[in-house]
């Protein structure tokens, strides 16, 4: 770099400091400096120093050359702490079996009909399959309508599987068949005396890899638009739940969790490649905030996020919003569709995540010295 360049360039990281600093980075910058008065007095204008040369050159004679220096950049972010940011520490973004793969989010019609609403899932699994995806979503509430007279009628004891829960008995015969990873979107759960919002995660040897119970509640009172309380039938659930599959590390949201940014912290602070929510916004809250909030999520954490809710149906209780979609880590939609039934097949590519992240190394520069997120079932478990 021209030498003239190379004293911008330190002349513009000072730029950013308050003038009490670019004081004293001025200072330093002269102690190591040899320019003509004119050169200097433009590279201060340029960069907005607002102290006047004589000045600098005055308390430049008041320190000594040998008390002087600039810290290093580096220096500087070791400085902001950015591993205590995190609480225990950030861990590193693990290898993932494999780089590039498809993924398929089943935007499904659900009826009043269970046995219906099982085989219509069934087969949009399987013709996912046959196109090659290797991962598959389906969305919130798939095998019942969405409806708090509903949840008890249609919930299914998982726990104890087999004809007690026929809905992820078929998600796990249909992943050990297909060989492919299934993020079960959600149904009802019956668990003792209690319910809740249950999204089940199959492997391709069609076992149980995880189970995320709903940890926000979808309780809003917006007049004469909509009003819905989950919490009169459900329970929320206690822990967030991430994954490790054949298709990477997975974290896992239901719906009205994807407005808690901490718990997309929580999952980009475990590693986690990508973070699914299957999810049902409605016709009031989806046109305004269920692409935004998805780009938010993945913009911050730098990782993929995917999204798959019910098709719309006018003629129900609750209207869905639809519109599925896939971001990347750059915080840019890669696919979606609009609210009929259909299927979205798309390719992710982890490697875009390092690439992302070298770019923007946010992070690299979080301020430990000034906030943390405290990831409490994993300091807990230390």
């Amino acid at each position: 770099m021209p030498r003239f360049g190379r004293y911008r360039a330190v002349l513009s990281r000072a730029y950013c400091l308050s003038d009490d600093r670019k004081m004293r980075a001025g200072v330093a910058f002269l102690s190591s400096a040899s320019l003509h008065p004119r050169s200097l007095a433009s590279l201060s204008h340029l960069h907005g120093c607002h102290y006047p040369l004589e000045s600098v050159f005055r308390v430049r004679k008041s320190f000594p050359s040998s008390a002087i220096s600039i810290r290093p950049l580096a220096a500087m972010a070791s400085a902001y702490k950015p591993e205590q940011a995190r609480v225990p520490p950030a861990l590193q973004l693990p290898p993932a079996p494999l780089s590039k793969f498809k993924i398929a989010l089943c935007q499904l019609s659900v009826t009043a009909d269970k046995e219906r609403n099982i085989s219509h899932a069934r087969k949009a699994i399987q013709e996912a399959a046959d196109k090659g995806a290797q991962l598959v979503v389906l969305p919130e509430i798939w095998n019942s309508p969405y409806s708090n007279d509903s949840f008890p009628v249609y919930a299914e004891d998982i726990d104890a599987g087999g004809d007690s829960s026929p809905s992820t008995s078929m998600l796990s015969e249909v992943a050990r068949s297909r060989k492919i990873t299934v993020v079960g979107g959600s149904i009802p759960e019956r668990s003792d005396d209690r319910l809740y919002n249950t999204c089940c995660i199959f492997g391709t040897d069609g076992k149980l890899k995880g189970k995320h119970r709903k940890i926000h509640l979808f309780d809003i009172d917006i007049p004469g638009k909509i009003t819905f309380q989950e919490s009169k039938t459900l329970t929320a659930g206690e822990t967030p739940t991430i994954v490790d599959t054949d298709v990477g590390r997975i974290g896992i949201g239901i719906c009205y969790d994807i407005r808690f940014q901490e718990l997309a912290m929580i999952y980009g602070a475990r590693g986690a490649h990508l973070i699914c929510y299957p999810g049902a916004f409605n016709m009031t809250t989806g046109p305004l905030h269920w692409e935004l909030l998805q780009r938010a999520r993945a913009a911050d954490n730098q990782l993929y996020v995917a999204t798959c809710s019910p098709a719309r149906d006018t003629g129900s209780g609750y209207v869905a919003w639809g519109h599925s979609t896939l971001v990347g880590p750059f915080g840019e939609v890669l696919a979606t569709t609009e609210h009929e039934e259909t299927m979205i097949i798309a390719e992710i590519d982890y490697s875009v995540i390092e690439l992302r992240r070298t770019n923007l190394p946010v992070l690299k520069q979080r301020r430990g010295d000034l906030y943390q997120l405290v990831d409490v079932q994993r300091l807990n478990s230390q």
